[in-house]
């Protein structure tokens, strides 16, 4: 067994979480490439190369703190959301450091680092791992621009001399990502653990609706052409339809909503909104997708609207690996007995596009009040340790079992 040290381990978050703090709770603000985002890049790299790493960076910035040989990869990312928690991504880049680093100090096996860059969307879904992952391909990417309008292809050249070139994914053999649940079910449980089986599917994509602006006083409701009005019926036709399709842990969101001109005196002749679904199933998605269209087909007849949709983004669901997910459950049952459970993850992880590559695994620690991409998200000290316990045990039964 590894002897990780869990006081280094926790000082780790406390010392990352320093930069971009939000100086709200334990938040932070570290969006991808900001130049706090790129100081946490560098202060990681440093804590790389002393615990004896080869650190490597690739040309969209995924960072990586290679062991000789490559070996078993963990890790996630560092980036957050414009207000962000302190653990998300970050809990499985330090565990999987401290791990790496311990497997150095006693001559263990190989046990490499990755804290790939913007999983939290700043240019899209999962950008570095799914460009790594052969998922989007390069110069696609390059063409994604961020919500201020800004091209990836610009943005990524502040990381100037980082960038030591490509990174092999052949030389490692499988990955585990070490993550906060994000969710309620294991604080409200009481338990420790959560083995992740599969990860959802995602679908998402920009709708417009276009109508007519006119003056809010004096066009009669029956003559209007509001968008507003086009978005609210869509929303409830969609709650309906979806009512005999969906599972309890299906979900779907209207999010990011773009009135024009967003007064209070005009018709609105136009809204844009997002639109995203989830669900562990291919099939379910695909079908969600349809009643999703047919809608708003009918939605822009009847209320007189011209209908836009961008191009569909979007993950399939993902099974782990099995022989991950029996090392990962051998080891809970271990340091959690009786307090752990194996479960789906609802939220999109790098794992995702590395499945793509390599045997991969997911493990859970709870979330306190399931709060997760807010300032507000924390997780009990003692609940990241025992994680960290279960990760290093189970590194150790995987690498035996090969």
């Amino acid at each position: 067994m590894l002897n990780v040290n869990s006081e280094r381990f926790l000082q780790s978050l406390h010392d990352l979480r320093a930069f971009g703090a939000s100086g709200e709770g334990n938040g932070v603000v570290r969006p991808a490439y900001t130049p706090d985002e790129l100081a946490a890049r560098d202060w990681i790299g440093q804590q790389m190369h002393a615990a004896g790493l080869d650190v490597q960076m690739d040309a969209m910035g995924n960072q990586f703190g290679i062991a000789p040989g490559g070996g078993l990869l963990l890790g996630s990312h560092t980036d957050s959301q414009p207000e962000g928690g302190w653990l998300d991504g970050a809990l499985g880049v330090m565990a999987g450091l401290e791990i790496a680093r311990a497997a150095r100090e006693c001559d263990g096996p190989p046990i490499s680092v990755v804290n790939f860059q913007d999983e939290e969307g700043r240019f899209g879904v999962t950008t570095g791992s799914a460009i790594w992952s052969g998922n989007l391909p390069a110069d696609v990417a390059d063409r994604l621009q961020d919500k201020s309008g800004k091209l990836l292809r610009d943005v990524r050249a502040s990381l100037g001399p980082r960038v030591t070139g490509p990174v092999t994914p052949a030389q490692f053999h499988a990955y585990i990502e070490m993550h906060i649940e994000q969710g309620p079910y294991l604080d409200n449980a009481g338990e420790k653990i959560g083995v992740v089986s599969d990860i959802v599917g995602i679908r998402d994509m920009t709708v417009t609706l276009t109508g007519e602006q006119n003056h809010a006083g004096t066009t009669p409701m029956a003559h209007r052409r509001d968008a507003f009005q086009g978005l609210s019926a869509f929303n409830s036709l969609l709650n309906d339809r979806f009512r005999n399709v969906v599972q309890p842990s299906t979900v779907w969101t209207i999010g990011h909503v773009n009135l024009s001109p967003n007064a209070s005196s005009i018709v609105p002749g136009r809204v844009q909104f997002s639109m995203q679904w989830r669900d562990s199933s291919a099939d379910r998605l695909d079908r969600m997708e349809s009643i999703i269209r047919t809608t708003l087909d009918e939605i822009a007849t009847t209320h007189q609207l011209q209908l836009g949709c961008s191009d569909m983004l979007g993950l399939a669901p993902v099974a782990m690996d099995q022989g991950l997910i029996d090392a990962l459950a051998a080891s809970a049952a271990s340091h959690a007995p009786g307090n752990w459970r194996h479960m789906p993850s609802g939220a999109l992880h790098d794992a995702t596009n590395m499945a793509a590559l390599m045997p991969v695994g997911m493990l859970f620690v709870p979330s306190i009040n399931g709060k997760s991409h807010c300032f507000e998200e924390d997780t009990d000290p003692d609940d990241l340790v025992t994680g960290l316990h279960v990760l290093a045990d189970a590194t150790m039964r995987y690498l035996a079992g090969r």
